[in-house]
């Protein structure tokens, strides 16, 4: 599925694989990238496209709920944190090929539960994260 119109696009150039570097145009994003021993990596001090993935899934998914509890009239609590674990695999039944799955633990410690599930579902429905990979990978939203 496609965008009507771009309103914003964001460029960065990666050199070197999971063991190299990614800087973004503008230069605000600028990291070391590390193989995780996990991976057959070394390691390292840097950090690895899981790591970015969960962390703009989240900040993504964050500014979702923000913007479907606005058109509720509703205010989003300050002290809303979502963690998330991106896990990397082999493909079930796809020799050679390697898939991630993401499990989001969803906190708002002040609103109640009912409303809280009801804004989640409805931010699943918005996010741009939870649109591109819908149907492609594994996603587990669990409120905490």
């Amino acid at each position: 599925m496609a965008i009507d119109t771009a309103l914003y696009t964001a460029t960065a150039t990666a050199t070197g694989g999971r063991a190299g570097t990614a800087k973004s145009s503008d230069g605000a994003l600028e990291v070391t990238l590390s193989t995780p021993k996990e991976l057959h990596g070394a390691g390292g001090p840097g950090t690895n496209p899981e790591q970015l993935f969960a962390a703009g899934y989240s900040a993504c998914f964050i500014g979702a709920m923000k913007a479907v509890a606005a058109r509720q009239k509703q205010v989003l609590p300050s002290e809303v944190s979502i963690t998330s674990q991106v896990s990397i695999g082999p493909m079930t039944g796809k020799a050679g090929a390697f898939g991630i799955a993401v499990v989001m633990n969803i906190s708002v410690p002040s609103m109640e539960r009912s409303a809280l599930e009801a804004l989640v579902a409805a931010a699943h429905e918005v996010c741009p994260y939870s649109n591109a990979t819908r149907g492609n990978i594994d996603v587990s939203l669990n409120i905490v």
